[in-house]
């Protein structure tokens, strides 16, 4: 890149690489550039990651095969944006990844909140808060809306777990959700994912 397309910006972690080109043709000629220099080290481009991605945008309306990929845990593609004058566009923003989210959530399953009916709410804090806390800053850095989901399923696990610790919620899905409702409102430090947004202790 230094030899051959120094103007040409891009980011590297390990071995992925964001070449950020000014149109396709631009793009297939670093392709094929980094292609015949790779074969001089007896490499080559993984076959699937390696694509030419269409940046869509209010600038950029054409349609392309390609408008999104993955990159360190993100997702990046065309998203609905909202300028500081109130007015929405649309842009090219990275969120939480779909193979990212599906992990979270599987962690979120195999914390088996239901079965912790010996602790305290104030024990699941402590257990899990640093979890949380760190989902939150790394995904949370780029459109933090794309976490809501992910945290409605923790607080249904949640509401599981105050239906089985205590008697008078059993069986009672809305009573136990009001129930944890109020606890947010009187402690919403008590876990971190509570102060991002207000509807996220919704009962269903």
């Amino acid at each position: 890149m230094q030899r051959h397309c120094p103007s040409i910006p891009f980011e590297r972690y390990a071995d992925d690489i964001i070449v950020h080109c000014k149109s396709e043709r631009q793009a297939h000629w670093v392709k094929t550039a980094v292609v015949r220099r790779l074969a001089q080290c007896k490499l080559e481009l993984h076959p699937e990651k390696t694509k030419i991605v269409y940046c869509k945008d209010v600038e950029r309306t054409d349609d392309y095969p390609k408008e999104s990929f993955d990159f360190l845990g993100f997702e990046f593609r065309p998203r609905g944006a909202k300028s500081r004058l109130g007015s929405y566009f649309v842009s090219f923003l990275p969120a939480v990844s779909k193979k990212a989210a599906k992990s979270i959530r599987s962690d979120i399953r195999g914390w088996r909140l239901h079965r912790l009916s010996d602790k305290c709410l104030m024990d699941l804090s402590r257990m899990f808060n640093p979890i949380i806390r760190g989902w939150i800053n790394y995904y949370g850095s780029f459109y933090r809306s794309a976490l809501y989901p992910l945290f409605d399923q923790l607080n249904r696990s949640l509401k599981r777990w105050a239906m089985r610790k205590y008697k008078r919620l059993r069986g009672r899905q809305r009573r136990a959700a009001y129930w944890l409702s109020r606890i947010r409102s009187q402690q919403p430090s008590l876990f971190s994912h509570w102060q991002l947004a207000s509807h996220l202790v919704a009962g269903r």
